[in-house]
Order: structure tokens, then sequence, then C-alpha cells
């Protein structure tokens, strides 16, 4: 067999008398069958366009690779291979047709591109997904990390020390799969330290796992490093904070390994409160507020991957930081846990893309201190620390249960839209605000207001022969000016007010509607 210098194929006739040792007459007609089959062969590669230069450089024929494997056939069968050589071209001219016109998109990356829709689709409407005919599939591999209603079950506690702090916790699963918020409330640590305080969020995130474990061992590690003392030394309490956490996720990190979890972290947010200071800690985006005076007096700074000091660790461990999240995945740049991002064992731990180190915060108190915020991202997503504190401060006014003032912010960041697990802790200082009759009787006029403002409503549609929906009468309000509503708070905080005033008036015209189609019916 010979190859043609443009690239085709010319099979020249191949002796095979092996096939002819069975001698006489049979051999001589194999012989005249095999020839009159090379002729054809001969006649269908003339046939064939011949490549140019340009066409065997693209690699659309490949002359030779195909003339070998045809000798190959031929020798094992004795007969030549022409559809083979034919296929070989028809495959070529399809490579030269897309290559001059539109490339018609490879099914593998039509079946890759469908996959990652119904990944996405799964991700945010949960575990049912839409096939390509409208039907309904079943998507199990990726869980809605949402419910289809929320939870709006609220735990609440409260409490009070001996030495003049009162305190109170509000959190709700919210929207939330699961609940994956912690915390702690201890408003005396006992023994020496009946005089301090300690009260911690932990956000946990992929799981509760870690958030849990903190929950119950945090303190613990802090306290073990010796540096929590009646005589209080302010920077060695500080120290020991910091040391605190870098133990405990030392522990967790030991824990993982052995036991085989690396998925999960926790967010912290944690105030310890002495007789003479307050320090704050901070690894995450939960945040702590402390308003004195009627002003932020302190809070903590988030940490997040795109903030520069934090995405320079984070590209220096190996990582990047895309669509503001580390490796595209994780929004916070510092917490405890979240070990697949702390695999650098030549870097310390404060050089890892997560890093567990908290930033830690210390103010002397003061009779101006009023309260302290402890509170997850659920709650800083939706409202500001500024506002917060005057929503706060304003509600202490009117409301002496703490308890209740928790829920209402709880409530507050659910009408604003909050997906998240949600939790806040409430700690009041000596110099917290207390219940007034002016705010008390401003209050009462606020919400007679707008009881008479969905009045007006009703009546406006009723005029008209409609009966407005709740959501008609919310938007009309929302679109009201309505003086004395709570700072920070606007509409959305006498949200409960007006679906009250609503039912209110849905009551008033029920049995006018009855008598009236009594009568009628009379």
């Amino acid at each position: 067999m010979l190859v043609n210098p443009q690239g085709g194929c010319a099979i020249i006739q191949t002796h095979q008398r092996q096939r002819l040792t069975q001698g006489g007459r049979e051999g001589g007609r194999v012989e005249e069958e095999e020839e009159e089959e090379e002729e054809r062969s001969r006649q269908a590669v003339r046939a064939q366009k011949q490549p140019s230069q340009s066409q065997l450089r693209e690699g659309g024929y490949q002359g030779q690779q195909s003339c070998l494997a045809d000798r190959a056939e031929r020798s094992a069968t004795g007969l030549p291979s022409i559809r083979r050589v034919t296929a070989t071209r028809q495959e070529a001219a399809a490579m030269r047709t897309a290559r001059k016109g539109n490339v018609e998109v490879p099914a593998f990356v039509r079946q890759l591109v469908k996959g990652t829709e119904k990944m996405v689709s799964s991700f945010f409407k949960g575990s049912r997904g839409v096939g390509g005919e409208g039907e309904t599939v079943e998507e199990c591999a990726i869980p809605s990390p949402y419910l289809e209603r929320p939870i709006l079950e609220k735990h609440v506690e409260q409490g009070w020390s001996k030495w003049g702090i009162a305190y109170a916790l509000a959190s709700v699963q919210g929207w939330r799969a699961s609940m994956e918020d912690a915390h702690n409330c201890i408003p005396e640590m006992g023994a020496e330290l009946d005089a301090w305080a300690f009260f911690a969020v932990y956000d946990g995130h992929a799981g509760s796992t870690v958030a849990q474990h903190c929950a119950r061992n945090l303190l613990d590690h802090i306290m073990a490093t010796g540096a929590i003392k009646q005589a209080e030394d302010k920077e060695e309490v500080k120290d020991g904070i910091r040391e605190g956490f870098f133990s405990i996720d030392r522990h967790m990190h030991s824990m993982a390994r052995s036991e085989g979890w690396d998925r999960g972290g926790s967010t912290v947010v944690a105030a310890m409160i002495s007789p003479h200071h307050i320090y704050v800690a901070n690894c995450g985006d939960s945040r702590a507020v402390l308003c004195r005076n009627g002003h932020v007096c302190l809070h903590t700074e988030d940490h997040k991957p795109f903030k520069p000091h934090e995405m320079e660790r984070i590209q220096n461990a190996g990582g990047t930081v895309t669509l503001q999240r580390i490796n595209g995945s994780l929004a916070v740049s510092r917490a405890l846990g979240d070990f697949g991002y702390k695999e650098a064992e030549w870097r310390e731990p404060t050089e890892q893309m997560v890093s567990p180190e908290p930033d830690v915060y210390e103010v002397e108190r003061s009779p101006a201190d009023e309260f302290l915020l402890l509170a997850c991202d659920g709650v800083w997503d939706m409202i500001g620390s500024e506002e917060l504190c005057s929503f706060v401060r304003n509600r202490l006014q009117v409301c002496p249960d703490l308890g209740e003032v928790c829920t209402q912010v709880v409530d507050l960041c659910l009408y604003k839209g909050s997906l998240d697990n949600i939790t806040i802790i409430l700690v009041c200082f000596p110099g917290a605000p207390k219940v007034s009759a002016a705010a008390l009787q401003q209050e009462a006029q606020l919400e007679d207001l707008i009881e008479s403002k969905v009045a007006e409503i009703f009546e406006e549609q009723r005029a008209g022969g409609e009966e407005p929906d709740l959501l008609f009468v919310l938007n009309c309000l929302a679109s009201t000016t309505i003086p004395g509503l709570p700072p920070g708070g606007d509409i959305t905080s006498k949200r409960n007010c007006i679906i009250s005033a609503y039912y209110k008036q849905k009551e008033a015209s029920r049995p006018q509607t009855e008598s009236g189609s009594s009568a009628f019916a009379l």
C-alpha cells in the first residue's frame, strides 16, 4: 500500500497467495474475485475529492493512518476495507463543515448546562425541579436551605444578676431548613467571679455541630488559660480570651481528624463583663453594639473576605475571593471550625484562609452605659447598628419586658425580609432607659392613628364596592407619612398593630353584612 502525497490513499494490488494454496480452480476463482474487488476499490478512491494541504494540516484527513488500518484489515480478511476509508473521510468532511459554519453544541455540553440549571434551581427552590417537557422531577442531591413556610416559634430567655444587670434573648429558626445558631447567657460566672458575666452568640454554617460545641466549651477554654481572675488585668484578660479561641479551634480540629468530620463552622461574638470593664470578642460577621448615653459607643467590625486585609491573607494562603466569598463559597473570613480552609500545615492559624483569631475590644464601664446587643448576621443584614440601637432604646421606654423587646426585634427583621436564623441578646445596665408615661402616651396615640388610617382605607375601598385585603392595606400605609414611628423601625415595626386593626375592621363589617342579608331575606 502507498500513501498519496496529498493525503489520500491509493490501494495497490496486494498479493495474498496464502489463500491460493488450496490449489486448483477454487484458488483461481478467489483470485479473480479479489482482483474485481480491488478494481472497485480503486474506482471508489479516485471518485473521492482529493484533500488540500491546508485540510491536511487541519487534521481533517488522516490518510496515512487510514491506509495503515486498511492494510491491517485486508491482511486479516483478505478483502479491501473501503467502508473504513469512506467513514474516515465522511468524519473529516463533517469536521470541516463545523469549522466553516455554526458549530452544533455537543450533547455532553448541553447535558452539563442542563445539570447546572437544575442545581441552581434546586438550590433556590428545594428538592423539586422542572424537566424538559414541563414535568416535575425530583432533585434530591442538593436540598434547599430554605423552607416553604417559616418556623416562627420563638425561643425566649431572660434573667438578671444580683449585681445589677438584666438580660433577655430571643431566637427563631425562620425560613432556614434547620436552626444553626447557639448561645450562652451566664449572668454570674460563679465562685470568685460571681460579679462577672458571659454572653455569646454562635452563628453556625453548614450545620450546627461547631456552634453547639462552642456553646458548651468556649468559656471553659477561656478559663483554662488562667487569665480570668478576680484581680483583673485587662491586657491579660484580652490575651486569655484570644487564646481560648485558639485552644477550642485546635481541639475541634483534632476531633475532626479523628472522627472524620471537617465541614461546618461558626462565627462567634462574645462579651465578658467584669465589675470594671466590658470585653467583646468577635470572630466572623456576627456583631456586638454598646449603647452609651443614647449613642453607639462600641461596635465590632465584620470579617468579610473582600476586605483588603482579609483578602491578602486568603490569597497568601492559596485561596481566592470570588463573588465576595472564599473560593466562591464561604462568606466569612474568620470563624471557628471550617477546617477545609485550614489545611496549610506550614502556616500559623492566623495565616490560614479562614482564621480563628478574634478581634478583642475593651472599654471601661460607665454609669452612662445603657445596653449591649449581641446578634447574628440575620439581624445585621436587615438593620444597621445605629438604627437598631435607636429602635431598642425606644422600645425600652414603652415595654418593661426585655423578652418582648427582643421579640419585637426578631419580628422586625422577619418583616424586613430576613431568611436567616435570627438570634439576639439584650444586656441592660442600670443606666438603661426606663418605661415612661410620656412614651406610653405617644405610643398609644401612634396606634390610634394607625387604626384610624386602616379604617379610612376600608371606607374608601368599600365606597367603590371593594373589600381591601391585608397586603393592600400594608402597601397603602407604607406609602403614607405617619409621625411618631419608632426610630430605626419605620412602619414595619408596627406591622402587628396594623394586622390587629385590619382584622378589627373585618370583624366590625361582618355583623352588618349578616344583618343586611337577613333583612333582605325577610
